[in-house]
């Protein structure tokens, strides 16, 4: 019988659609008194994957993605994703004239083997969490890249994001070393 060992901590990558450029740095912030430091972001990347944002956030937003300076026990990630939640509706548009939300919150898990995203939807190859949140093993690493799956999202397989993932896995890749060398 094998016995429960506690869980690898995670490196927590956040994905961000935003047409509210102009609050970057303040959506940065509360995720910072949330999650602690960024310790890196993504250049500002096109969002032509599809338009189901575009209406809701007034127009087609900007995709960058996040890493955090602090690793996580991933048993976190529904709590994580319930706070990026009330984020969002931290960034809708106040003044009732644009279409609401402005920013798109997507918490996830970066491991040495794959990248996990925390949903509200649920599907047939998601896992449920708790508190109404599913887990999403979005991407596998394996020959030296991520993988996509069935379901991954347009974006994720990409190349651009892909290559932000095998960057940000190099730098999770030395802060589990360094723990190791306490």
């Amino acid at each position: 019988m094998a016995l429960a060992t506690p869980f690898c901590r995670t490196a927590l990558v956040i994905g961000i659609l935003s047409s509210a450029e102009e609050r970057r740095e303040e959506l940065f912030s509360c995720l910072e008194k949330s999650f602690g430091p960024i310790r890196k972001v993504s250049a500002a990347l096109d969002f032509s994957f599809t338009d189901y944002y575009d209406s809701e956030m007034g127009k087609r937003p900007v995709r960058y993605v996040l890493l955090f300076e602090n690793l996580i026990d991933p048993a976190r990630l529904s709590e994580i994703k319930l706070k990026t939640n009330e984020l969002e509706i931290l960034f809708e548009d106040p003044s009732g004239e644009g279409q609401g939300r402005k920013i798109n919150i997507d918490p996830g898990l970066l491991s040495l083997s794959n990248f996990i995203l925390a949903t509200c939807k649920d599907r047939s190859h998601r896992i449920p969490l708790q508190n109404g949140i599913y887990g999403e093993t979005t991407l596998l690493y394996k020959d030296k890249d991520f993988q996509a799956l069935p379901w991954t999202y347009a974006d994720w397989k990409s190349d651009e994001l892909r290559a932000v993932l095998r960057d940000f896995r190099s730098e999770y890749k030395g802060m589990i070393k360094n723990l190791t060398n306490v």
